[in-house]
């Protein structure tokens, strides 16, 4: 087995007529990011490696179980982080490629001797064995991801992984940034679009895990330019008047905390954050000043205020999701205008606005408050 220091990054050369990245790309001066927050385009510009890789990291994923990457993993990341840099890749999409590479590989370049024996002499993280996949994305070969070769590069890997006009795949098979609005898909959901995994609920859970690390190698405040890539924009232009744009901009305040089962009160955060009925009574209660109590349940909270058809919903609406055949909602948002909501999605999630598209094939009930 082939393995590489965790102090070296080879300068390795793209397509014919790419750049070159190298030491000089991987750690470079602090990017805030490129592109501003702004409602309905992209969320965030990419962000770049800052300083020093740290010799190891811990975090806390979704389920409460703490993860530790060394040097080596860390290093990994780095090259991650910067061929998204490279590539011109927002901020979101460097967030979802780490999530994606740590639930695949724990961000390790693994080889398959079983499926390649070859791939054991070239340089590894260690030996994997899951069917026929390699690399830090365990992506296939002979799903046309690339030769076996290709894919133990990290650079190589990362580049197809993002895909777009400069992805050495050219669409086929999708990077990210050729799924059409994979910007307003759920950090998980986006990343199962491209991995087209038997286990799509995996990746969510190691989205703190990514937002540490990217917050480390970046040096960028989560509170600053990583806030503004998970809420997916600022509020429209226009709100309506009254309870219903209060009720908006009082949720919007909460942007960027986790979902939290059980999470938030009148006042607001419980647990360190929100669950989707959560969220709804805080900002009803604070739009309202404090006029409107809502219970703290979905099977609740849809019985309340006036019910209004789909073609009829207007910004501060609720809109309940319950799956076909469940005879209760499982979640609610608020509707904020054309297809998008804000709520808090789900547990990995946090608060953040979305899409309703993001729900297909659910039934939906819309219920407008009554102040």
């Amino acid at each position: 087995m082939k393995v590489i220091a965790a102090g070296t990054v080879a300068a390795v050369l793209f397509a014919p007529g790419a750049a070159l990245l190298g030491v000089g790309t991987l750690i470079s001066p602090p990017a805030a990011g490129s592109g501003s927050c702004l409602w309905g385009e992209r969320a965030a510009g990419s962000v770049g490696v800052s300083g020093q890789v740290p010799g190891a990291l811990s975090a806390v994923n979704a389920h409460g179980a703490q993860v530790t990457l060394g040097a080596q993993q860390l290093a990994r990341a780095a090259t991650i982080i910067a061929v998204g840099k490279n590539a011109n890749v927002p901020v979101r999409g460097q967030l979802i490629a780490l999530m994606t590479a740590l639930t695949e590989s724990s961000i390790r370049v693994l080889s398959n001797t079983s499926a390649y024996p070859a791939s054991g002499g070239l340089a590894n993280d260690g030996n994997g064995g899951d069917h026929d996949s390699v690399g830090i994305f365990q992506q296939r070969p002979a799903a046309g991801w690339g030769s076996v070769e290709n894919l133990m590069d990290p650079v190589w890997s990362a580049r197809a992984f993002y895909g777009g006009p400069t992805g050495p795949n050219q669409g086929s098979p999708r990077g990210l940034l050729d799924i059409d609005e994979w910007q307003s898909m759920e950090h998980g959901a986006a990343a199962q679009a491209v991995q087209v995994s038997a286990y799509p609920d995996r990746y969510a859970v190691n989205r703190p895990v990514a937002e540490k690390i990217l917050a480390a190698l970046s040096g960028v405040s989560l509170s600053s330019t990583l806030a503004c890539a998970h809420s997916g924009g600022e509020l429209p232009a226009t709100l309506p008047p009254g309870f219903a744009g209060d009720f908006i901009k009082a949720a919007a305040t909460q942007i960027g905390k986790p979902y939290v089962w059980g999470g938030g009160n009148l006042n607001g955060a419980t647990g360190g954050g929100f669950d989707c009925s959560g969220l709804v009574l805080y900002a009803a209660y604070q739009a309202s000043d404090g006029r409107v109590r809502l219970p703290h349940f979905t099977g609740d909270q849809i019985r309340l205020g006036q019910r209004v058809a789909w073609a009829d919903k207007q910004p501060g609406d609720l809109i309940f999701f319950s799956y076909p055949g469940s005879g209760g909602p499982h979640h609610v948002a608020i509707y904020v205008g054309g297809d998008k909501i804000l709520h808090a999605p789900r547990t990995g999630d946090r608060v953040r606005y979305g899409r309703t598209s993001e729900f297909a094939g659910e039934v939906t009930t819309v219920r407008r408050l009554s102040v």
